[in-house]
């Protein structure tokens, strides 16, 4: 197996197969990739987020800007897919949906499963899409599995959130407007030849009018991705974005978070859980036994 110095070379120079390998290791945890993290230099690439409900065409919409992409781009994507709660596999349909780019040069297309985690996003997104930024990409995407509110860790991770959303959700607005407006650098209406398409995006101005900035005002965007009808446009407000002076002040929250699940990971190494079930099968019958006091053994 090469070096993780070699590894690194390779993924510098755009050895798709030296991506595949590293992305492999810090998503299984296999010897060498906490050195693999720590030796990374990643690139200024632009990251874009697209999340939304369940049914809304964020993968359609991402097939679309693809296409008018990768001409000229070398485009990275991962498709994060919801996975079984009992056995954390998944069926990453992803590679189904967006299978017509598998043989392109210019496009590479990661599936991952979020292995339980709540947050719309796989526990080792951070980690991924920093190996993905060492590569010589000039975008990447990343898809969530879309699960409302909850879904916040992607606003700290790319520089530009999309939210896509559908007409029917239009009496949604109310109960979701909160997480939305925080997370949301773009709205998209997908699917805007729907009934009650102009009445909902004109509701979703008027809520996004009240999060203006100096730097920048949410614009709407309405797609039709079956006619291919507003995917320019929403790649000029993707752009446009880019080139706003805007820091993602939510990053680092997210970063904090992420630093407090390694120390903790690091604290923890040397704990046998199954010890540590053995010895409190033990002494549980001990009507003596407290909780407490044996957890301060540990500590």
């Amino acid at each position: 197996m090469a070096s993780i110095s070699e590894i690194l070379k390779n993924l510098q120079q755009g050895d798709v197969k030296a991506l595949a390998r590293a992305i492999t290791l810090v998503e299984n945890e296999i010897t060498g990739s906490i050195s693999l993290l720590e030796k990374s230099n990643v690139l200024n690439t632009p990251v874009i987020g697209i999340t939304g409900p369940p049914g809304a065409g964020k993968s359609s919409l991402v097939n679309s800007l693809i296409n008018l992409l990768k001409q000229k781009s070398k485009i990275g994507v991962i498709a994060v897919d919801p996975s079984s709660p009992f056995n954390l596999g998944s069926l990453l349909g992803d590679r189904i949906r967006l299978s017509e780019h598998f043989n392109n040069s210019n496009v590479f297309i990661r599936s991952i499963a979020t292995r339980g985690s709540l947050g719309g996003l796989s526990d080792k997104i951070m980690e991924i899409t920093d190996v993905m930024r060492v590569f010589p990409f000039d975008y990447i995407f990343i898809e969530t599995v879309g699960v409302g509110q909850s879904e916040v860790e992607i606003a700290g991770l790319a520089d530009t959130t999309i939210v896509v959303m559908v007409p029917e959700a239009g009496d949604e607005i109310q109960t979701m407007k909160a997480g939305l407006m925080e997370i949301a650098d773009i709205f998209v209406v997908n699917k805007s030849d729907h009934v009650d398409a102009d009445r909902f995006a004109k509701n979703l101005k008027s809520l996004s009018a009240s999060h203006m900035t100096r730097e920048w005002q949410i614009p709407v965007v309405k797609t039709i991705v079956p006619e291919n009808e507003g995917i320019t446009e929403l790649l000029t407000q993707i752009q446009r974005h880019q080139q706003t002076d805007i820091s993602n002040l939510r990053r680092p929250y997210l970063l904090a978070e992420k630093c407090w699940r390694i120390i903790q990971k690091e604290k923890m190494k040397d704990i046998n859980k199954e010890k540590l079930l053995k010895d409190i099968s033990t002494l549980v019958s001990d009507k003596g036994f407290n909780v407490y006091r044996f957890a301060r053994t540990y500590t």
